[in-house]
């Protein structure tokens, strides 16, 4: 247990500590004064046990895991198909449940991300053949993780939604997917989103009362201001465009702690969440915002280097699935501030305030961890038999 303990990740570790730091530091200049006051002590509690679970995570052969991974898929899907019964709705999503005695809430569309990683993996490490096979491994991919994605896009959640599509982009690619196929899915994609766009902007009007009809009003007003900034009503453009004034106004060095005229004024929502990253930038300007981009690429590569540095394929399914998570909550977070994507409800990882999106980012930290603590143990094991012979 001792010599296993020394091979523990502790770049990773003190990565995290960081964070921890950073999303304790500007909650509680996001929340001071508001509703929202005391967050970042929640948020404390949340990393204690994000810790602790991360240490759990850690110690446990991370094989065993992947066994459990179809049961953990079950859980986690019907969790999310019982949500649809006795979930509060937030925001126009329905997608939290109160945990009974502890009375915290969850959000299993946030927790599926976990089971997808799992299951997905499980089902490349047992495949036989070196390329993926379209009937026999690509379709029944899609079908594990679009039966989930219709399951929230039901429930309104399309950022939850769109991180299990580039989960399984992400598998694909690990699991050596045919170029053909590949490029295949390529042309489809980029001509779906081309032909999206172009068809959005020339039947705006019908697609907007179509969105009405069917109780997705919100979907136009977070559309509009991304796709056609002109058109959009004042109601739809308040959030992004005062985001990019909060962004704009930091400037290099920022406006100071506690200092961001747009954030403090509450001109800005949900600067404990969402738009954390403004606050980041307004009050800590191109250099604080540098510095958390910075972390999250020393995170990523070091989770790379795990990845290389595996002899089984399980390894770096895991760790691929992983980085494809985080990679696109970065992107579509940082993204949808600055006029990149659409603004959608997905938090910054291991910043934004959230116990359920950060205790799931600590397990899967836990098991890149476990990775490397079980992947170098099973070297050295081998190592010493083959010296033996």
């Amino acid at each position: 247990m001792l010599d296993r303990l020394k091979r523990f990740d502790f770049v990773i570790l003190f990565i995290l500590l960081l964070f921890m730091g950073i999303s304790i530091t500007v909650l509680y200049s996001a929340t001071m004064n508001t509703a929202y006051q005391g967050y970042h002590m929640q948020m404390l509690k949340y990393y204690i046990f994000g810790f602790f679970v991360l240490a759990v995570i850690s110690l446990v052969n991370y094989r065993i895991l992947l066994k459990l991974a179809p049961y953990i898929y079950l859980l986690g899907l019907g969790l999310l198909v019982l949500v649809n019964f006795i979930g509060n709705t937030y925001h126009n999503a329905t997608g939290w449940m109160t945990i009974p005695v502890v009375g915290m809430s969850f959000q299993p569309a946030e927790f599926f991300k976990l089971p997808l990683v799992l299951f997905l993996s499980y089902f490349l490490f047992r495949k036989q053949k070196p390329k993926l096979g379209f009937w026999r491994d690509v379709l029944p991919m899609c079908l594990i993780t679009f039966i989930p994605f219709a399951v929230v896009m039901v429930q309104n959640d399309l950022g939850n939604a769109l991180s299990y599509l580039v989960i399984l982009g992400g598998m694909l690619w690990i699991g050596n997917i045919k170029y053909t196929h590949a490029f295949l899915a390529a042309v489809l994609l980029v001509g779906a989103v081309i032909g999206g766009i172009g068809a959005y902007k020339e039947h705006h009007d019908e697609i907007q009362q179509f969105l009405v009809d069917i109780g997705r009003q919100h979907w136009i007003n977070r559309i509009d201001p991304w796709l056609m900034p002109e058109v959009a009503t004042d109601d739809a453009a308040y959030h992004t465009r005062n985001a990019k004034m909060a962004i704009a106004a930091g400037g290099m060095s920022g406006e100071g702690y506690m200092q961001g005229e747009n954030v403090q004024s509450e001109r800005v929502p949900f600067t404990y969440s969402d738009s954390i990253f403004v606050v980041i930038a307004e009050e800590f300007g191109f250099v604080g915002s540098s510095v958390v981009l910075l972390l999250y690429f020393v995170l990523i590569h070091r989770l790379i280097l795990i990845s290389l540095e595996c002899k089984e394929r399980a390894g770096p399914y895991l760790i691929v699935g992983i980085v494809s998570m985080l990679l696109y909550q970065i992107f579509e977070n940082i993204g949808m501030f600055i006029g990149l994507m659409p603004l959608t409800g997905i938090t910054l990882p291991f910043i934004s305030y959230g116990g359920t999106s950060l205790v799931i980012n600590m397990i899967c930290m836990g098991m890149a961890i476990s990775i490397r603590m079980y992947e170098e143990e099973e070297k050295k094991e081998h190592h010493h038999s083959a010296a033996s012979l």
